[in-house]
């Protein structure tokens, strides 16, 4: 029986070779491994993308633009034959609002940290004086007018834009402000009202033509107990009949309180016209002429004391009052009577 020969030895051991491609295939897996170890914060990215820093603050998205409020337009007055019964402008033409814009949804970028500003020093409003104001009142203007019937010429044009800017008087809803209309004791009431604020000084009479619902109610009887107007026989007020020029002088005159000059007919003597003044009228007259309230148009030696005033007429008037007063600044004109 033969025996099988040994086996070789060198079959059963690992060669130079392969060790070294052990080795360096270990030393390959451990490379990987610490380098996984080593970034084990960032997560794995199996995209190919670049991994956003956590820490790192975002990005503030562009702010958006602030959304402008829809302009309001002026209200409407309640009646176009009496726009002083509510003092409303002339209305402006509203902005058009898209409709769709309530609807749609904007997405919200993340609010950036917004750092407040340090509190800055602000000093003490001043305390008011407790001195009260004169009777005579004006708002300051607070816009500029233009009415399509007022023409950049027009003789009274500074008054009635200075008394609309402070809403004493009121255009139409068809930018008109009509300055040659007639105009009522009703609305002359109204007009008293807004210009000046002065206290009753008397209980209110109950007019029997004055119902509680017109809407010159109130005006009414302001203008009556503060000494401005005064009613007719039969305790009527007659709210509807257009006001002469005399009567709006005289009331003027009365309501603020101006002293008759010393010779009332010395100061009448301005007008050509004068012998036509009532003699009820004349006192009150000269006072408002002597006091630089008459402004006539276009001669002011004619005062056309029972013709009915007009709505520039009465504008310039109660303007002019104001300004003797000093709650507003004087308007020159050529047609203001001079007293001599």
């Amino acid at each position: 029986m033969t025996n099988p020969p040994p086996p070789d030895p060198r079959s059963s051991q690992l060669g130079f070779d392969e060790l070294i491609g052990i080795v360096v295939a270990f030393a390959a897996i451990g490379a990987i491994f610490f380098w996984v170890i080593g970034r084990k914060d960032e997560g794995l990215n199996l995209t190919g993308l670049p991994i956003p820093n956590a820490t790192a603050s975002p990005t503030p998205a562009a702010p958006l633009p602030p959304v402008l409020p829809q302009e309001s337009p002026l209200p409407q007055a309640i009646d176009p034959s009496t726009p002083e019964a509510s003092g409303n402008l002339t209305p402006v033409v509203p902005i058009p609002v898209d409709p769709t814009a309530a609807s749609r949804t904007i997405p919200l970028a993340p609010a950036p940290v917004v750092v407040a500003p340090a509190p800055v020093a602000v000093a003490p409003a001043p305390t008011a004086s407790a001195t009260p104001s004169p009777t005579p009142t004006a708002s300051p203007p607070a816009r500029v007018l233009n009415f399509t019937d007022i023409p950049a010429n027009y003789w009274a044009r500074p008054y009635i834009q200075a008394m609309a800017q402070r809403n004493i008087v009121a255009g139409f809803t068809d930018r008109t402000f009509r300055p040659d209309r007639p105009i009522t004791r009703a609305e002359f009431a109204a007009i008293l009202q807004k210009a000046f604020n002065k206290q009753s000084a008397q209980n209110a009479p109950n007019f029997k033509d004055v119902p509680a619902g017109l809407w010159a109610n109130a005006a009414i009887k302001q203008a009556a107990t503060t000494g401005f107007l005064k009613g007719y026989p039969n305790n009527t007020f007659l709210p509807n009949q257009e006001i002469p020029r005399a009567q709006v002088f005289v009331a003027l005159a009365s309501g603020l309180g101006l002293a008759p000059p010393a010779n009332p007919a010395q100061v009448l003597q301005a007008y050509q016209d004068a012998p036509q003044i009532p003699n009820y009228a004349k006192p009150g007259v000269a006072a408002a002429t002597a006091s630089g309230l008459v402004v006539n148009y276009p001669k002011t030696n004619l005062l056309k004391p029972t013709q009915a005033a007009t709505r520039a007429e009465v504008a310039a008037a109660i303007y002019q009052a104001l300004a003797q007063a000093g709650s507003v600044e004087k308007i020159p004109s050529q047609y203001q009577v001079q007293p001599k």
